[in-house]
């Protein structure tokens, strides 16, 4: 049988969980993917966002950060007839920012990848958490820096829980609870990228309450 994280509830959580939660991403068009869906989250169950992947893939041109940033009124106006998307005018409106201020932040810092690994040292911080729910924080230090840096770049919908949230999805932080199948998976994928870079390991910086 395996053995998940305690927030997984439906199949789709399942699938998402097993198969890129936690994981080690630097993929421009995954991150910015990412931040959309994490802002488009607020207030919603994360099942709902995932149902509606598909769909936000569609409307917002797979991602692309360039095409997005490029999106005018009446196309924001035609996104929000959209039954495929949450129809949230600020969502879909703070999209658009934020794929504007990606641009920015790939000129400053040649990558979005590049910004926000900067956050965490550039490798997955490794955490110990005994469950999930009872354990995991909502947030962290590392989280609300990033947070402000992205409102100073004007982001909308990346307060520091939605940054933590991102940080998780993205694998910068490993939150996967200590009986988790996928825990040692997402961290040996982080040494290995690890060991090709520097020839270090990854760092583990949280320890939790797996030893409470």
């Amino acid at each position: 049988m395996t053995e998940r994280c305690n927030w997984v509830r439906t199949p789709a959580d399942e699938h998402y969980h097993d198969t890129e939660w936690g994981v080690p991403s630097r993929d421009e068009r995954h991150l910015f993917e990412m931040l959309v869906l994490e802002g488009a989250q607020a207030g919603l169950s994360w099942s709902t966002i995932l149902n509606k992947r598909e769909n936000y893939r569609r409307a917002f041109e797979n991602f692309d950060a360039e095409t997005v940033a490029r999106f005018t009124p009446a196309k924001i106006d035609a996104l929000l007839q959209d039954p495929g998307i949450v129809r949230n005018r600020a969502k879909v409106e703070s999209a658009v920012v934020n794929a504007r201020a990606v641009l920015r932040i790939r000129e400053e810092h040649g990558s979005l990848a590049e910004f926000v690994w900067s956050f965490v040292g550039g490798e997955p911080v490794q955490n110990d958490w005994a469950l999930y729910k009872q354990h995991a924080p909502a947030s962290t230090p590392a989280s609300d820096a990033l947070s402000k840096a992205l409102k100073g770049y004007g982001c909308k919908f990346v307060g520091s829980t939605i940054c933590y949230a991102f940080m998780q999805a993205v694998g910068m932080v490993n939150d996967h609870q200590t009986n988790c199948d996928s825990r040692a998976h997402c961290a040996a994928l982080a040494e290995r990228k690890s060991n090709t870079k520097t020839g270090t390991k990854t760092k583990t910086k949280a320890k939790g309450a797996a030893e409470a």
